[in-house]
C-alpha cells in the first residue's frame, strides 16, 4: 500500500498530470511488485513562489513514496531507475528533475480500517 504524494509546478496540462500519475504507479507495479488496484496517490500544483529550486527546470518533481518497511536496498534502487524511466517516457520528464524519497514507518505507525497495523 503505497503512498504517493507527487510536486510539481502549477500550470501543466491534465494530460501531462495524467501521465505522470500513471508512470510512477507502473515503475512501482513493475519494480516492487505491487497491485495494479494498489493505486493512493496525492498531485500537489504549486505556485512558482512556493516552490524553489536551484537550477532545476519548470518540470522538476518531487515524489515522496511511504510505504510499509521490509524493501531490500536493491529494490528501492530498482524502484528509483524505474520512476525516472518511465517519466523521462511519459510526460517527458529528464532525470535531472526528478527527486524522490521513500519514508517507511514502522507497521505500528500505520493505522489502516481503524486498527494499527501489526
Amino acid at each position: 500500500m503505497p503512498l504517493v504524494r507527487i510536486e510539481i509546478l502549477k500550470g501543466k496540462d491534465s494530460g501531462y498530470k495524467k501521465n505522470l500519475l500513471d508512470s510512477v504507479h507502473k515503475a512501482l507495479v513493475l519494480s516492487l511488485g505491487i497491485e495494479d488496484w494498489d493505486r493512493f496517490q496525492r498531485l500537489y500544483e504549486l505556485e512558482e513562489d512556493n516552490f524553489e529550486r536551484s537550477f532545476k527546470s519548470e518540470r522538476f518533481t518531487i515524489i515522496e513514496i511511504t510505504l510499509f518497511p521490509g524493501r531490500t536496498k536493491e529494490q528501492k534502487a530498482a524502484l528509483f531507475h524505474s520512476i525516472t524511466e518511465e517519466l523521462q517516457k511519459s510526460p517527458g520528464i529528464s532525470a535531472e528533475d526528478v527527486f524522490i524519497i521513500l519514508q517507511e514507518p514502522p507497521n505500528e505507525n500505520w493505522g489502516l480500517a481503524g486498527r494499527q497495523r501489526n
